[in-house]
């Protein structure tokens, strides 16, 4: 008998047709995972998950006695209950590494986006509004290169942004993470900031953190204050990391130039929402791995990770390796 697999919101056609070959596999998405009953009866048998942002929580495992393995199609996995799962003894894993470069790619494009203000003068011409209207100082932008880029989370993402700003546009690199980096201090010729001065002294300001307890609402109205007003806020992270209605007030009180968001706080964001008004704000729908050549490489590797974890191998990406045990 197949094991049952389920395939959760996004997993690349070819590597769910893979895995539909070599297992009982049930693709389901956007449901309602508390009622849907072919997914509850499916849930109560499958071995595997794979795929994006479903909760894993107490609840759902409640419903699952025979999982083995929860395999995200994502280097963030706060949909997880990480605690649940080591309890139960159950494997998590994610995708990171391989979408590294096209996270800085989207990040990047946002903060030039951002500061050439290239969406609003995209809609000045197709508005014909150039025909009648020449370019005045008041659609200026300004530069990029040679300015100061504050990075809040050195990670492998960070890292890339670093190189970008740093080898690309001549930028000086600060960084604010949870330990100092040396080796990325030496090849960026990055500097160490606490929070507090990074965001007095940078021109341009990164948020690329996981959401964790300690990063959620890490930036609100005293971390907006303290930002200079000419700044460019970017968040590349999770919405949840800074406390949008701050950010709204930031922007309305011009106590901030613009902003660049590819998460929210709430997704799919409201129509209603007032980021989405604003001329200075650069907004994009949760994109930052959503390539065609990333989004497949993620699912690769979430299904290797997947493989390994049914059949008793460990799991190359293993998120709470104290669970494992050699079999």
């Amino acid at each position: 008998m197949k094991k049952k697999v389920i395939a959760y919101n996004r997993v690349e056609k070819p590597v769910l047709e893979a895995l539909q070959k070599k297992y009982d596999t049930r693709f389901f998405k956007n449901i309602d995972t508390k009622n849907d009953s072919d997914f509850l009866d499916h849930l109560s048998e499958t071995e595997g998950i794979i795929g994006l942002e479903l909760v894993v929580d107490h609840d759902l495992l409640k419903r699952a006695p025979h999982l083995k393995i929860v395999s995200n199609v994502s280097v963030g996995y706060n949909n997880l209950d990480i605690e649940q799962l080591s309890k139960r003894n159950i494997l998590a894993t994610n995708t990171p590494d391989v979408l590294t470069d096209t996270v800085a790619d989207t990040v990047f494009s946002l903060l030039i986006a951002a500061a050439r203000r290239i969406p609003e003068l995209d809609q000045f011409v197709k508005n014909g509004d150039w025909i009648t209207e020449a370019i005045e100082p008041e659609h200026f932008g300004v530069d990029v290169h040679h300015k100061t880029l504050g990075i809040i989370g050195m990670g492998r993402i960070g890292q890339a942004i670093a190189q970008r700003a740093h080898f690309g546009f001549d930028m000086d690199i600060l960084y604010h993470s949870r330990t100092r980096k040396p080796d990325v201090e030496k090849k960026f010729d990055a500097t160490y900031f606490g929070l507090d001065e990074l965001l007095r002294t940078s021109d341009f300001i990164c948020l690329i953190t996981p959401l964790t307890p300690e990063t959620t609402g890490l930036i609100g109205k005293r971390e907006f204050q303290l930002m200079k007003n000419s700044a460019i806020f970017i968040n590349g992270s999770r919405g949840k990391t800074i406390v949008e209605q701050d950010l709204i007030d930031a922007l309305k009180s011009s106590e901030l130039a613009a902003a660049g968001l590819d998460v929210f706080e709430k997704e799919p964001v409201d129509s209603d929402n007032p980021l989405l008004g604003m001329k200075n704000v650069v907004t994009t729908p949760h994109i930052g791995s959503s390539t065609h050549e990333t989004e497949l490489k993620m699912s690769e590797l979430a299904a290797e990770n997947l493989e390994a974890g049914l059949n008793g191998k460990r799991p190359p990406n293993l998120i709470n390796p104290t669970v494992w045990t050699e079999k």
